[in-house]
């Protein structure tokens, strides 16, 4: 049987045995346990954002993002509609097929090319309806100049971020083939083994998606986002595609400590010395052939109406790739300093590219397209990050909590019940249950994370306390010599503690999804037992309600929770 719009539909018994269901809404339903299921599964990766990963049934979404990462990666509309349809057990609906057309349709229709010079880039336009609606926009249209060539217009080179920025907000992806500045070389090999006598050797994901983003140093590569879960190493993709690039590279992430740990990583496993490696942070300010520095300092100025502090300087480096850490991170501010630095070659690392400001489509025209990315628990099915296994913990009040609790406003009730006092007992009994572990204690509020460092005395870890002294805990926790850390938010980011296998979430910002996969991501690396994550929530407070909209998300990842109550 073939449908009005050329595709091949299965016959009613053949349609029995398909195992996904799509729906009006671009969501796609797919039966795990489904004998088809893999086949399908990797079909539709190609062009879809994996939703939910619950047990039985997981749950795809089509955008226009995901359409575009797909058509940047050469895939066509007709080839989705193709896969679509070999796995759909009750067709595509038509408005779907429409919205497949039109938004891969704009892929590739408005192009920035070189234009020989270097303060100008050519802009074409494959489509003329696409060209009449972009030039009414004033914003844009103020910066083209319209050449002989019909569909062809020149504009200034520093405007190349804020068109791709501004037009992926409207729906109009562009695609950018106007090059890069090279930068200036360096000479970066990878050690095997690493210089602490590790051994080290790129696994078969990390090599594959540094060079699908590096696609042989061709236009077509050299910008994008690649999504790995904690744990799974893409710091190495990150070495691994320095590697390719072999220039003069800046790092951006999201804090000191986290500064540190790169440049461990950078010495231990490629051959660059330390004299070539330099820190940008509030305390050390070396600009080196590979600089390390924090969004915090890049982004740093005396007020809202000065300039920035350090942005100038670093822009000017002849850099040839720029590394975002963490890149679902990236603050508002950093969406003008990538806008202008387009010529540079940029890599974006992330776990999830959720951003509770949806505004996944400026990262998406500021630093590319997703380039790559695997699952959780494939990763965790091959045995490259730990298996966990997720408990919430919902914890009675006492009666003068419970007064307070109940007398309060909206807003202070969320403190009261993330502080509650009887959260600390749980904690005792579950220190006492893992005597032998190593374990995180994670929360929101100082003032609880001290009195719980107090009495379990352990050492506590937060925003004031001084680098050298963090990282001298960090390094005795990783080394055994004590195996309990009480740590703020300061740990929510780019920590690298791999002997951590416990952890225990005390408090945490209302129902901040992107905060659960991180501090679950503590627990991932690769180790010799499984994981165990803990959140302590009070029971019938407004705290457990928020707690459904972070479990749900890991949930979704394919985690199970169990419930558990304790307390009065």
């Amino acid at each position: 049987m073939v449908s009005g719009d050329g595709q091949a539909n299965p016959s009613p018994q053949e349609a029995e045995d398909l195992p996904i269901t799509i729906l009006h809404d671009k969501t796609l339903l797919l039966d795990v346990h489904n004998p088809k299921y893999e086949d399908a599964r990797n079909s539709i990766a190609k062009f879809c954002e994996l939703v939910k990963a619950p047990e039985h049934v997981h749950t795809y979404s089509l955008s226009p993002i995901s359409l575009w990462n797909a058509a940047a990666q050469g895939i066509s509309a007709e080839d989705v509609k193709i896969d679509l349809g070999r796995h759909a057990r009750f067709g595509i609906p038509a408005n779907l097929i429409d919205d497949i057309d039109t938004y891969m349709g704009r892929w590739g229709k408005i192009i920035l090319e070189p234009s020989g010079r270097p303060d100008l880039l050519f802009l074409r336009f494959e489509d003329p309806y696409l060209e009449a609606e972009v030039i009414h926009i004033k914003l844009i249209a103020q910066h083209l100049k319209p050449l002989d060539e019909p569909g062809l217009f020149s504009m200034q080179t520093h405007f190349r971020g804020e068109l791709k920025w501004e037009l992926a907000k409207l729906g109009f992806p562009v695609e950018d083939r106007a090059g890069y500045d090279e930068g200036e070389s360096l000479e970066i090999g990878l050690r095997n083994p690493s210089l602490s006598g590790e051994p080290f050797q790129l696994r078969d994901y990390q090599d594959e998606a540094a060079e699908v983003f590096f696609q042989a140093g061709s236009e077509k590569g050299g910008h994008g986002v690649i999504v790995l879960p904690c744990g799974a190493g893409k710091t190495i993709v990150a070495l691994a595609a320095m590697a390719k690039v072999q220039a003069h590279t800046l790092i951006l992430t999201s804090g000191t400590v986290a500064v540190r740990q790169w440049i461990r990583e950078i010495l231990d496993k490629t051959d660059l010395t330390e004299e070539q490696v330099g820190e940008y942070t509030g305390e050390v300010k070396n600009v080196r052939p590979v600089t390390v520095s924090t969004y915090q300092v890049v982004t740093h100025r005396k007020n809202r109406t000065s300039p920035f502090t350090h942005l100038e300087h670093l822009s000017r480096q002849p850099w040839g790739l720029l590394i975002y850490d963490e890149v679902h991170l990236l603050p508002a501010p950093m969406f003008r300093f990538t806008s202008g630095i387009q010529g540079v070659r940029r890599l974006g690392l992330t776990a999830t590219l959720v951003r509770e400001d949806h505004r996944e489509a400026e990262v998406f025209g500021l630093i590319g397209p997703k380039k790559y990315d695997v699952p959780w628990k494939i990763l965790e099915k091959r045995e490259f990050i730990a298996s966990a296994y997720c408990f919430e913990i919902r914890v009675g009040m006492n009666s003068e909590s419970r007064t307070e609790y109940l007398e309060a406003s909206k807003r202070k009730k969320f403190r009261i019940a993330s502080e509650n006092t009887e959260k600390l007992q749980v904690i005792q009994d579950l220190l006492r249950d893992h005597q032998d572990d190593h374990v995180l204690i994670i929360g929101q509020y100082v003032d609880q994370l001290k009195k719980i460092s107090r009495t379990i005395k352990a050492p506590l870890i937060d925003g004031s306390m001084p680098s050298p002294k963090r990282e001298k805990h960090f390094t005795d926790f990783r080394e055994g010599r004590i195996n309990v850390l009480v740590v703020s938010r300061v740990a929510n980011f780019a920590i690298d503690l791999p002997s951590a296998n416990v952890g225990i979430q005390v408090s945490g910002s209302f129902g901040s999804r992107q905060e659960e996969a991180q501090r679950l991501g503590r627990l991932l690396r690769p180790k010799d037992r499984d994981s165990i994550f803990y959140t302590l929530v009070s029971r019938d407070t407004v705290e457990q309600d928020f707690a459904v909209l972070r479990q749900r998300f890991l949930a979704e990842q394919g985690y199970r929770y169990s419930l558990e109550d304790r307390g009065p």
